[in-house]
Parts: structure tokens; sequence; C-alpha cells
């Protein structure tokens, strides 16, 4: 599973405790899964309670994630695509899930955002170790296992089939806002109902810690100096995406890891894309389309998506950093800072 391009800070709650309040602790847990660390924050009225909903919830993360890595071949993911170019496959809930709405935003964006993608990310993987770009031949045998058309969905029997053989999905831009959904739904179900559940770059809350409005969940700017805005939020999920952690240089070029289905190769471009959805399934894989598409055609197909909003900051050709919003973005509460230095 590739690790993310987190940029998002926690910064907990806001507001003061108030008398009224059920006598209710903070407790901060965290766990690596999935490649990158998985942070829980939880009000619970003792320690004993909080532990043992901690403790569900990360047995949950760790099913998950033997479910969708690539990097394990025995996980139900690899054994699916083990039978690419065979008959169709049953599949785990939790896998269909996945797959069905990485379906849908593939079709959406005319796979800017494709599962399949995975020999692409295979290459670009060696290609970030190596610091040498793939040769024309090996990216168009690549290129010819991957494209949304080829993996083949029948919802009445929960099965998959891959219809090219040779193929791989990569569930790196999907599977952890699903994971942060899931464990936060643990921790409901324990009766923890104030909680946030952060997986690098993916965020999802229920709600509000006492006596506030909401999370507070900050974007880390695209670069130093620039303004780092604090969303408040509750009962929702926001994944951001960027290139300032993970990134290769070659030829004097600069790369990100997230491959581009169409060329093969990693994007290029300084951009940053926060998307906030009611849920990290949804809101995980769109931070991808308007950072492939561009910021107005990935911003339309946010838009169209019921509860999501966006953000894109991007580094012009001429080196300046601006902003471009969805409309409901502009709804959410959001609080700008400046910040000095490096992040």
């Amino acid at each position: 599973m590739v690790k993310p391009w987190a940029c998002v800070v926690l910064l907990g709650c806001v507001g003061p405790l108030s008398a009224a309040e059920p006598a209710l602790s903070r407790f901060t847990y965290a766990e690596n899964h999935m490649g990158t660390q998985f942070k829980i924050v939880l009000y619970a009225p003792d320690e004993a309670t909080a532990d043992r909903a901690r403790k569900a919830a990360f047995e949950r993360v760790t099913t998950l994630d033997t479910i969708m890595t690539d990097y394990k071949p025995t996980s139900e993911l690899m054994r699916l695509c083990q039978k690419a170019g065979g008959d169709p496959v049953k599949v785990s809930d939790d896998l269909f899930a996945v797959l069905t709405r990485a379906d849908q935003v593939a079709r959406q964006s005319d796979g800017a955002f494709d599962v399949t993608v995975g020999p692409l990310v295979k290459l670009w993987r060696r290609t970030r170790r190596t610091q040498i770009l793939p040769d024309r031949d090996e990216l168009a045998q690549a290129k010819a296992l991957v494209g949304f058309d080829k993996m083949k969905l029948d919802a009445a029997k929960k099965t998959v089939q891959l219809t090219t053989p040779g193929m791989q999905l990569d569930l790196g831009g999907i599977a952890k806002g699903y994971a942060a959904d899931q464990a936060l739904a643990t921790l409901k179900g324990l009766g923890i109902s104030r909680a946030l559940v952060a997986a690098g770059g993916d965020v999802a809350v229920s709600g509000a810690p006492p006596d506030t409005e909401g999370w507070s969940v900050a974007i880390t700017p695209l670069e130093a100096g620039q303004p780092r805005r604090t969303l408040l939020l509750k009962d929702a999920a926001v994944s951001t995406s960027g290139d300032a952690e993970q990134f290769v240089e070659i030829d004097g070029v600069r790369y990100a890891h997230i491959v581009d289905p169409k060329t093969g190769l990693g994007l290029r471009g300084r951009m940053s894309v926060t998307v906030v959805a009611p849920n990290g399934l949804t809101a995980d894989p769109l931070t991808k389309v308007p950072a492939v598409l561009g910021a107005e055609r990935g911003l339309a197909i946010i838009e169209a998506t019921e509860g999501a909003a966006a953000l894109v900051v991007r580094k012009t050709e001429k080196g300046d950093v601006e902003t471009v919003a969805s409309k409901r973005f502009k709804d959410l509460r959001v609080k700008e800072t400046k910040v000095q230095g490096k992040e």
C-alpha cells in the first residue's frame, strides 16, 4: 500500500469544557498500519473503556490491511489479482465496497482515479528508487493492463472479474479513507460517539469533543510562509493529497509519487488538494481527481458529489501560489493563520 500524499496536521479540539458536560476524558493512541500511522483520539468515561474501544478499532484496521494491501501476496486483493484473466471471483463485503466506490469515481472522472493502475505504480516505485524513468516499451506494456473498463463488478453476486491477465489493483488512494471510516464505526458501536481517526492524510471524525463545536483539523500549506487553513468539523471526513513529502526529481523535473493513469508517470507541478465529505470513502479518492484533471474539471466532479467540497492550492508557472475552492468549501468554517519557516 503506497503511503499517502498526507498534508494534514491535527490540532485537537477547540473551546472550553462545560460544567454540565458528562465526565469524559481524552485519550490518544497511535499504531502503524497500511504503510502509515493511524492515530485515534477519543473521549471516554474511563481508561478501561477507552482501551477496549481503541483495541477493537485497531483490530478492524488490521483486518482491512490484510484484505487490501498489495505488499502481501496472501492478501485478498493479491489473491484476486492472481486470478486476473479468469472467471469472476467472490470477494468480501469490505473489498467489494471499496471497489464499487473506486469504480464510481473512475467512471465520473474518465479514469483520472483508477485502481487498476497497479502495473504503472509498480514501475513508478522503481523510478522513485532508481531515479531512472521507465522506457517507452515498459510503459506501453504496463498501460495495456490498465483501465477501469477491465474490472467488472456484479453487485448481486459480490463478484469481481479482472478481464486481462497480469492486471494489478492498487488501493493506496482509497483504502485508508475507508479504514478510517470503519475504525470510527467500530468506536461508535462501542459507545464512543466523540472521536477522531487519522490515517496519514485521511481524517474521519464523529461527534464534537465535549463542549465544543467540532474538531479542529489543520491543512499544511503547499509551501512555508503560506497560510495554514484550519477546518472545524464534526460527523465528516477530510482528505488531503499533495507532493510536499513524496516526490522525486529527475533531470531537474519534479514528479509527485501519484501516477497519472493516462501517461504512466508521476504528476508534475506543485499542487495540494483537500476534500471534505460525509465519509472517508467519498473524500479519499476524490483528492486525486483535480490533481490529474486540473482544478476546474476536477472541482466540477466534486461539486456533483453530494456533500463534498474541495480546495485546490497550486503553484503557477510564474511561481505564484493560488487557491481555487468549490462552492461548498466556501460554506465551511475555515480559519487561516500565517506559518513562518519550515513546517
